[in-house]
């Protein structure tokens, strides 16, 4: 039997639960459009209790980005086990899956939402494409890369946010193409890369030496023969 006695939480509880429930409104919305009221009003508190926890929106904003942003970090992560291309092909798949579960809240946090300008939320971006930069050096494993892989590797996680960005906006090209298509983007910016260096050639071969012949890798050279025949 119950009392129907609300139970008070603590003060570290209270702030993960507004985190949490700001993170929810945002994954729906904007966070240009989700007021203080309407977060106070899902949590089941007041509106200046809310103001008890996190001086102003953009506080609680940033610290709900800083839980998307590790969870969006972690999605990289991935056992360097197996062929690169499946294990790129995995980590895109979760990167989508956390782009399809959070639109408005991803769009928020690579364009800046409410917080443009903010040096916490450019500090938050910038995590997480550091934090996907060291992981795709780990799937390489090469330990001080050089000039012409760091461009690959950043211009591809940049390519990454791009697509996803204008996926989001009408969806109309079906994700898993997209996912596909990304990591053959990866394969391509290192082959052109390869083709003016040689440290950068050497390191294509090691990529390419154990995929196997239904690969993402090997389908991207199935594809390229078939355009040129």
């Amino acid at each position: 039997m119950t009392t129907g006695v609300r139970r008070r939480m603590g003060v570290e509880e209270r702030r993960q639960q507004l985190i949490g429930v700001a993170l929810e409104l945002f994954s729906q919305r904007s966070p240009d459009d989700v007021s203080i009221d309407e977060i106070a009003s899902a949590a089941g508190i007041s509106r200046p209790l809310v103001y008890h926890y996190f001086p102003g929106k953009l506080s609680l904003y940033e610290a709900a980005l800083k839980r998307a942003s590790d969870e969006l970090a972690g999605r990289f992560v991935e056992p360097p086990d197996g062929p690169l291309g499946a294990r790129l092909l995995r980590v895109m798949r979760r990167f989508f899956d956390f782009v399809d579960e959070h639109g408005p809240g991803f769009s928020a946090l690579m364009r800046g939402g409410p917080a443009v300008g903010s040096t916490a939320t450019n500090a938050l971006i910038d995590s997480v494409r550091q934090a996907a930069y060291v992981q795709i050096l780990s799937h390489l494993r090469v330990e001080n890369p050089p000039a012409r892989l760091e461009l690959v590797i950043r211009s591809w996680i940049s390519l990454a946010e791009s697509t996803a960005l204008i996926w989001l906006d009408g969806r109309r090209i079906p994700r898993g193409e997209l996912e596909v298509q990304l990591v053959h983007d990866f394969a391509a910016l290192a082959a052109v890369s390869a083709a003016h260096d040689d440290e950068m050639g050497e390191l294509l071969r090691s990529m390419l030496k154990d995929e196997p012949g239904d690969g993402p890798f090997s389908d991207l050279v199935t594809r390229l023969i078939a355009l040129a025949s």
